[in-house]
């Protein structure tokens, strides 16, 4: 039997395979990682007896073995003896092969609810650049109209102080091209190369440092490879964050690395990622904006354009990367989750 399954052997998510009788015939390494318990122990066991929730889980499994259809549990409870109970999420799918019903997919709630976070957040960004696309295309050529009426019309003014009218027609037409050439920038493929990420936060760093004259704090993992990216899209990713953090009035900017092993980011499985955290002690984002603060437009600065996170975002994305973030006053941790392929 396990030879059947062997390719599961490979996955990194808790699988285990359930007969009609749902007792358990395979788990894969994962699950037994999962379960803390090795594979002769699961084998030959009732599904229902490792969950609290045996009688509601029970009636689902038979809907999935009858119907056919998946079946997600949110909460069920894995109880272990002497130890607390864990919460998972357990997908089941009907498999018909080798004699056997039911395939069960199990993940920890924290590990399931931020992969539906990132594929929220993912189709918003979606949605969202494609409109603003759509929108900087349909502002840029009557904004070029406008300007050039103001220029023609300043020739024909002889007062000076209604010059000074046109020049502001003209400079406010000067800023809002330039804002749609930078909603409109991102919409450039990734020129991938090896690339070290400590070289694109050390550039950052320098300009930070020397726009702003914050400390910026580095903790490192020097034995991080290199990644395949586009070096200026991600030197402007950081540099867009670290920024923000900086402008908000942070004394302290801190970049840190880590390595992250059996990771799903964007609803890929990477066997290994590099975590960046740009953590600053600044007033935090306003409460109000932080379900939107990816979005474009959205700032919680005073003048600010809102574009800063939003494009950071974007360029992650083409990394098949993504950003998350936290913050309270005080203490704000923006997180990059890049793969290294």
């Amino acid at each position: 039997m396990a030879a059947s399954f062997a390719g599961l052997d490979l996955l990194a998510t808790a699988v285990v395979v359930l007969d009609d009788e749902f007792t358990v015939r395979y788990a894969n390494p994962a699950a037994e990682n999962l379960l803390t318990a090795g594979a002769r122990s699961l084998i030959g066991q009732p599904f229902l007896g490792f969950f609290a929730e045996r009688s509601e889980l029970e009636r689902s499994l038979e809907e999935a073995r009858v119907i056919h259809w998946d079946y997600s549990a949110r909460n069920v409870t894995y109880v272990r003896t002497g130890r607390e109970p864990v919460p998972l999420s357990c997908t089941v799918t009907r498999i018909d092969s080798f004699g056997m019903a039911l395939l069960a997919e199990l993940r920890p709630i924290s590990e399931q609810l931020r992969i539906e976070r990132e594929a929220r957040i993912e189709s918003e960004q979606q949605a969202n650049r494609e409109l603003i696309r759509n929108l900087a295309h349909e502002i840029k050529n009557p904004l070029g109209g406008l300007r050039g009426s103001a220029q023609l019309l300043e020739r024909e003014l002889e007062r000076q102080e209604l010059r000074e009218y046109t020049q502001v027609i003209i400079k406010e037409a000067d800023r809002l091209q330039t804002l749609m050439d930078r909603m409109l920038t991102p919409h450039r493929a990734p020129r991938l190369e090896p690339l070290g990420m400590h070289e694109v936060l050390e550039r950052v760093r320098s300009l930070v440092r020397a726009e702003f004259g914050v400390e910026i704090v580095r903790d490192y993992d020097p034995s991080l490879p290199d990644i395949l990216g586009d070096r200026e899209q991600l030197i402007q990713a950081v540099l867009n964050i670290a920024r923000n953090a900086a402008q908000a009035g942070s004394d302290t900017v801190i970049f840190r690395t880590r390595a992250v092993r059996q990771i799903t980011i964007l609803k890929q499985r990477y066997k290994l990622a590099l975590e960046l955290q740009v953590i600053d002690d600044g007033p935090g984002v306003p409460e109000e904006i932080q379900d939107r603060i990816f979005n474009p437009l959205v700032s919680g600065r005073e003048g600010g354009t809102g574009l800063g996170l939003s494009l950071a975002q974007t360029f992650v994305h083409y990394h098949h990367g993504v950003i998350e973030f936290e913050s309270r006053p005080g203490r704000t941790i923006f997180r990059i989750l890049l793969p290294i392929r």
